[in-house]
């Protein structure tokens, strides 16, 4: 099923002409739980890995650790949630657990012993996207594929996030693909994301309101007192997993993301988010989706409930990438 965000409430363009010298298109992926293969665009599906390349692992020792789960545990603990969602949405009973269900689950603060997370960790993949899927797709003259893969555990020298790894690829020059990936022995189980399918859309985004001319953030800052509008929430970034666009700095305020190799101002690659749409805002709920749909598909949460950007060089895609959580 096709995934359409609804109109904005306005055109905001149509108010202040000059945003159009800022608009980028975005590709909303809309990931919704299913069964992608690899030869599929997909969050959390299988990749398309070259049988002869060595699988990465992250070899840091330094992790922070906290509460880490195998991934078999996190799989079950997310199944008996969802068999607790599907009966209360075909019964209109309330949502509740049996006590058979309940018992299956590990205490909420259960650990895994944190000695199983010092050896090497293989990455685990977060996206696959080809070209022919999504319109904002970027990438070296020829790849029609990027994979990105990140590793499972908080990395203290990133923000306490995942590291990203990406890899662009040439599909006719694969050739044999490998068998089923090899799994971290635990992690951090809102690092594991559910196999979902995507459902590419694009729409156009305007900057965030403090990247703006001060001259024109201040006439927008001003249109929004006088009209209730919300630039920022509503009419300007779309949340969500998406490929290019702009980023929101709500979290911190903007901060300068430039190659650590050029110093070039790097561009947004990827966004990995937490929930499709806000729940106070649903503006951006695909007109496709029932009043109480799930917000959260891909079981993926960065911080406590943030997005994590992924930059890259404008110069150069083999300079490293950049990333922020906000």
């Amino acid at each position: 099923m096709r995934r359409t965000t609804p109109p904005r409430p306005l055109d905001i363009a149509l108010i202040f002409p000059e945003l159009l010298l800022y608009a980028r298109t975005a590709t909303r992926l809309h990931p919704r739980p299913g069964n992608p293969t690899a030869s599929d665009s997909s969050v959390g599906g299988p990749l398309r890995w070259p049988a002869a390349e060595a699988w990465p692992v992250c070899e840091r020792t330094d992790h922070y650790l906290d509460r880490v789960l195998r991934p078999d545990t996190v799989r079950a603990r997310r199944a008996v949630y969802a068999a607790a969602s599907a009966r209360a949405a075909a019964t209109g009973k309330p949502y509740q657990l049996t006590d058979d269900e309940r018992e299956s689950l590990p205490r909420f603060d259960f650990s895994e012993p944190h000695a199983l997370a010092y050896g090497p960790t293989p990455l685990v993949p977060v996206a696959q996207l080809y070209r022919r899927d999504v319109p904002d797709f970027v990438g070296p003259a020829g790849a029609d594929l990027l994979q990105v893969l990140w590793c499972p555990l908080d990395h203290p020298e990133l923000g306490y996030n995942p590291r990203v790894v990406l890899r662009w690829r040439r599909t006719e020059d694969i050739g044999d693909v490998r068998g089923p990936s090899p799994e971290p022995t635990v992690v951090n189980e809102t690092y594991l994301p559910t196999p979902c399918v995507v459902h590419p859309e694009q729409v156009v985004e305007y900057p965030y309101a403090d990247l703006l001319p001060e001259g024109l953030g201040q006439r927008i800052d001003a249109w929004e007192e006088r009209t209730g509008h919300d630039y920022q929430g509503t009419l300007s970034l779309a949340p969500g997993w998406k490929v290019g666009g702009h980023a929101n700095w709500s979290l911190t305020d903007p901060h300068p993301m430039e190659c650590t190799a050029c110093g070039a101002g790097m561009v947004l690659l990827l966004t990995a988010d937490s929930a499709e749409w806000d729940t106070p805002d649903r503006t951006w709920r695909p007109v496709e989706e029932p009043e109480r749909a799930e917000i959260h598909p891909t079981d993926v949460i960065i911080g406590r409930g943030y997005s994590l950007y992924v930059f890259i060089c404008p110069r150069s895609y083999e300079h490293p990438l950049g990333s922020a959580m906000q």
